[in-house]
């Protein structure tokens, strides 16, 4: 293990669960990132360090729900710049803006508060995982709607045979990931 680089060092901690939630998808489930306090520290770090540069640092980070939430607010904390949650459609309180996007079965819509980012604010857009791609470009375009720049769109891990990677890199959107993994 000390001779791995960041990324196989994460790869080896993402748990395979075979033929979940239907049969032949090969679910990437990264609890076990969360579970261990160094392997958790290193992923978070992987992130911190990646956006401390000037250049990459964002006012603001936007997580989706729910994972996002998990890995954007920690490295908000650790950046000292704000959080934003963007949730599934009616879990938040106050004004929404929402977005609807397709799934491979149906759609679902998303939701920021209106006053969550400022006309001008880049922000990093965080989830744990880029399958299709369409969480996160419904992120980003709320986000936009409000005004806000998306800068990158950030994840633990990317499917790419999904082709949601291509499908934002298209679109325009820089990103980031630390794990791929080839094959559904």
């Amino acid at each position: 293990m000390q001779d791995l680089s960041v990324n196989d060092y994460l790869k080896h901690h993402i748990r395979t669960v075979p033929d979940w939630p239907a049969p032949g998808v090969q679910f990437r489930d990264i609890t076990p990132l969360l579970q261990d306090p160094k392997v958790f520290r290193v992923l978070i770090d992987a992130f911190v360090h990646r956006y401390m540069d000037r250049q990459r640092r964002p006012d603001v980070v936007a997580g989706l729900d729910a994972r996002g939430f998990i890995l954007g607010a920690v490295v908000a904390y650790e950046l000292n710049v704000g959080f934003v949650p963007i949730r599934k459609k009616g879990k938040l309180p106050f004004t929404t803006v929402e977005e609807t996007y397709e799934l491979e079965y149906g759609s679902a819509t998303v939701e920021l508060h209106t006053d969550a980012v400022k006309a001008g604010d880049r922000v990093l857009l965080i989830d744990d995982l880029i399958a299709t791609g369409g969480t996160m470009m419904a992120g980003r375009r709320l986000l936009e709607k409000l005004g806000a720049t998306v800068m990158e769109g950030a994840a633990i891990v990317d499917l790419p045979e999904l082709g949601g990677s291509r499908r934002l890199r298209d679109s325009g959107l820089p990103l980031f990931t630390l794990v791929d993994f080839e094959g559904t």
